[in-house]
């Protein structure tokens, strides 16, 4: 069965999406028959430049059945995308198998009311923005990419060829999806809740103070590390210090530390050979237990299932 894929391309797209055709290219050269078909899409067809000003041609929308659709990205989405875009994006929720939003693509999505109560994630310089204005979505914003049914978004950049790979492996398995990502020359896909981007960066800290108490943290993640001794770090009272860090990086103390911790430790999972419990007593977390619980919070699976897939990756690119 040959499924049709088309890419919709708003005004202004960002042309490194379309390497996530060159995932469905490969995965037709390496089956014995045509696994897709695809088209280039736009509102009305024509030619549709991109934000560098190179322009591709495009066959305007006509049906709305496709296996699935693809939202490419625009460098400057913003609520209230084209109203001709949302309405083929809402009716393709409808009648397409699933559809899926390559960075910025979350936001026509949002608007045709695709992602209401959905998890969701896209670029991490966006997800704030996403948020604040869909407040019914749940953004996840350090995801490479997020499966809700029919629905799939991904974070911004080169995780559109993690995206299709994991579509492709939905539809084929694990195996040519493998096979792909060594004709691309990258790592069999990575995970979708794998960072985007280090901790510190994602917490971004305002102030020296609050960054040198996450310096200091990072240090010594093997202790327990109170409030009161990161307050000191910082060389703030502890009510000063909570308070500061909450307005600077929108999380508690202790939810900041899970996170560096989290990120340590799959660090430690996926690039070297000691057993879980040396990782969750050298990452600082009391014991494999409550890892496993942070991990299924922070990636959506547990520590073993990441160190399997370290293990496949590694054998797949001796």
């Amino acid at each position: 069965m040959t499924r049709r894929i088309g890419l919709l391309l708003p005004p202004g797209f960002q042309v490194l999406d379309l390497m996530a055709t060159t995932v469905f290219e490969f995965a037709n050269s390496l089956c014995d028959a045509p696994a897709y078909a695809l088209e280039l899409l736009s509102e009305e067809g024509g030619e549709v430049r991109s934000s560098t000003g190179i322009a591709v041609l495009t066959v305007p929308v006509t049906r709305y059945d496709y296996d699935t659709l693809l939202v490419a990205a625009q460098m400057k989405p913003g609520r209230h995308g084209p109203a001709g875009l949302v309405a083929i994006v809402r009716r393709a929720g409808v009648e397409a198998r699933r559809v899926a939003a390559i960075c910025s693509g979350a936001f026509l999505l949002a608007e045709a009311g695709l992602l209401d109560g959905k998890r969701v994630t896209t670029h991490w310089a966006l997800a704030r923005e996403l948020q604040r204005a869909y407040p019914k979505l749940r953004v996840e914003e350090d995801h490479i990419f997020i499966n809700e049914g029919r629905i799939w978004t991904s974070a911004g950049m080169t995780a559109c060829v993690d995206l299709c790979l994991a579509l492709v492996e939905s539809d084929h398995g694990p195996e040519l999806a493998r096979r792909i990502a060594r004709q691309l020359v990258v790592h069999h896909r990575r995970s979708g809740g794998q960072s985007q981007f280090g901790a510190l960066l994602e917490l971004e800290p305002k102030s020296d103070r609050i960054q040198q108490a996450l310096s200091y943290a990072k240090r010594h993640l093997a202790r327990p590390l109170s409030v009161d001794e990161l307050a000191g770090a910082a060389k703030l009272s502890t009510r000063q210090f909570s308070r500061t860090f909450r307005v600077e990086t929108g999380q508690s103390p202790a939810r900041a530390i899970e996170v560096l911790r989290v990120e340590a430790a799959r660090a430690m999972i996926e690039g070297g050979n000691q057993t879980i419990d040396v990782v969750a007593r050298e990452t600082g977390f009391a014991d494999p237990e409550r890892m496993r619980r942070a991990f299924l919070r922070a990636f959506g699976q547990p520590p073993q299932a990441i160190k399997r897939a370290a293990r496949e990756q590694a054998s797949a690119h001796p």
